[in-house]
């Protein structure tokens, strides 16, 4: 069962059938769900076969610093990361979720192996493979929470670097400002978003919906399905 059919599959309780003349949703509205979320997405088959990216994976797999498409399977950058994933891949197509860590150098990017079947039915067509989200990307749910705060420009820049694992220091000579006016900032910052503390606000940041900027977005996702 792949994405398209999961999404959209015809529900068999009583109160679906109920309601079964409502027009369904375009299948190519799935494929837009995908480009709308911040974090990168990949199916493949049990095999590992290449079938679908949004535009975040994409790029991740065309800077081929962690993933890389050879031939048409999906793979990693050592022989020893691309058979630990084509395992969570194939674990994922039996029902078993898996999480691992790619590497390259002392950088880091984690990877979720999903299925997306329910385990009565059987093995799964498609594996959806998650990408942690990256530092340091445009974020659309933080310039959200800037405007509905009114934070000034630099409030949101400093908030950005905050969020990006930035310490007060490291953001005054990123900006080439004193300590003492970053400081002032995340007062103004704490005030303005009633948090007690940076580590809150920073918490309350990620707990956003992951929206991607429309300058962000890819090319409709028909052009890109398999």
């Amino acid at each position: 069962m792949d994405l398209v059919t999961t999404l959209f599959a015809d529900d068999a309780s009583p109160r679906a059938a109920a309601t079964s003349n409502r027009t369904a949703p375009d299948p190519e509205f799935a494929w837009r769900v995908l480009e709308e979320i911040d974090y990168g997405l990949i199916l493949v088959n049990p095999e590992g076969r290449f079938q679908h990216a949004n535009h975040l994976a994409r790029h991740e797999l065309a800077r081929a610093r962690y993933l890389r498409i050879e031939g048409s399977t999906v793979t990693s950058m050592s022989a020893g990361q691309s058979d630990e994933l084509a395992r969570g891949i194939r674990s994922a197509a039996r029902g078993r979720r898996q999480m691992l860590s790619l590497r390259q150098g002392s950088d880091r990017l984690s990877v979720a192996c999903i299925p997306l079947f329910q385990p009565y039915e059987g093995e799964s067509a498609s594996v959806l493979l998650m990408l942690a989200r990256r530092t340091g990307t445009q974020n659309l749910a933080v310039s959200f929470f800037a405007r509905e705060h009114r934070l000034s420009p630099t409030e949101e820049a400093v908030l950005r670097s905050l969020c990006d694992g930035l310490d007060v220091l490291d953001i005054a000579t990123a900006h080439g400002v004193c300590e003492s006016t970053v400081r002032t900032q995340v007062r103004s910052l704490r005030d303005k978003t009633d948090s007690n503390s940076i580590r809150q606000l920073v918490q309350r940041v990620a707990a956003l919906p992951p929206v991607v900027p429309c300058g962000l977005r890819g090319q409709s996702a028909s052009q890109s399905a398999w």
